[in-house]
């Protein structure tokens, strides 16, 4: 199928998971996971009316948000190295992936230099895994009363990247914990986080069932990727 159409039927999806979970499908905001595809390719989820976009790596940021309508929304949902905080905070609208309170003081050091407003999610390790980036559930509660006293970032929510599992019962838990602390870390400290960023191609029904208000969404609607090129 065409991307357009590949994009309805992924629309539609997130629409259903919503009502199933008795919400509305309004809550549930999709993000397009462009990341190695080329612009052109992008420009047909554009085309089809997708206006939010996901990418990995600064460096395709870089290239890819100057050369597309000025419009769309980026999302930078890969891990994010301090050095590069300068170059994405001006092309990004949120920031999915602060994994410590200094990546957080770094991005609001440059956002007030810059006089930029951008919006941030905690990244969680929920699941305790060594191989992923993400703050100790432990920790969110502290993180979060040091982020809401600076200036210039707005923090919006919190964010997990469970490992991957074909079965998406295996990781309904992970998004149930994820919101489950985000509600807990609600109680403790007063600071609103309405946002939850979970699941993705093969999941993103029980993410939606369990909370998510943002689905990052890529192969479904791209195809498969080709990691050797």
């Amino acid at each position: 199928m065409s991307i357009a159409e590949n994009l309805k039927e992924v629309q539609e999806a997130v629409a259903s998971a919503a009502v199933d979970a008795n919400r509305s499908p309004e809550e549930v905001t999709l993000i397009a996971v462009s990341k190695t595809w080329p612009m052109e390719l992008i420009q047909e989820a554009v085309d089809a009316g997708q206006r939010a976009f996901g990418e990995n790596k600064v460096q395709e940021i870089l290239e890819k948000v100057p050369a597309m309508a000025p419009e769309l929304r980026w999302h930078l949902i890969g891990h994010l190295q301090k050095n590069k905080t300068r170059k994405v905070l001006p092309l990004c609208a949120m920031i999915h992936s602060v994994d410590s309170l200094a990546l957080a003081q770094q991005i609001d050091r440059i956002a007030g230099e810059l006089e930029l407003r951008p919006e941030i999610l905690l990244q969680v390790n929920v699941a305790g895994d060594e191989a992923k980036f993400g703050l100790a559930e432990g920790d969110v509660a502290e993180v979060v009363e040091q982020v809401e006293s600076l200036k210039s970032v707005r923090l919006r929510g919190l964010m997990t990247v469970p490992a991957f599992d074909p079965n998406p019962e295996k990781v309904r838990p992970f998004f149930a914990a994820l919101r489950k602390l985000r509600d807990r870390v609600v109680d403790q400290t007063g600071t609103e986080l309405p946002e939850l960023s979970m699941g993705m191609s093969h999941d993103f029904p029980v993410a939606i069932a369990e909370g998510s208000t943002l689905v990052r969404v890529g192969s479904s609607i791209f195809g498969k990727r080709d990691y050797s090129k």
